[in-house]
């Protein structure tokens, strides 16, 4: 469940295409005001969205700001995905450069001026 999943073209495209709908669906059903309609979308975005990319902990306070009113109407589920995928594209930091190594001694006499 937890586990990453390699993020090939299709399923970037598909978590954005999800993540695009849900969205264009909340603003779109948000003034009919229809009872939990929002938060099973909320429900249904996460679910799909963590099957294509893998659980990543930026999907929590997303889901979480989906439940406040006047947020829903934001692209949130969108920049999340974005967030998402940005952060598993970066390649982690690597071990800093071994410090160089002393010059070879120098042969022969040495001219300090």
């Amino acid at each position: 469940m937890f586990a990453v999943p390699i993020l090939t073209r299709a399923r970037v495209r598909a978590a954005y295409v999800v993540a695009v709908v849900i969205d264009v669906l909340q603003f779109a059903l948000g003034p009919f005001g229809w009872a939990f309609t929002d938060q099973a979308l909320d429900v249904v975005a996460m679910i799909v969205i963590a099957g294509l990319l893998g659980f990543h902990p930026l999907l929590l306070p997303t889901f979480a700001l989906e439940l406040l009113p006047i947020a829903d109407v934001l692209p949130t589920w969108t920049a999340c995905v974005a967030l998402v995928v940005m952060l598993r594209r970066t390649p982690p930091p690597s071990s800093p450069p071994p410090p160089p190594s002393p010059p070879p001694p120098a042969k022969g006499p040495i001219i300090d001026v």
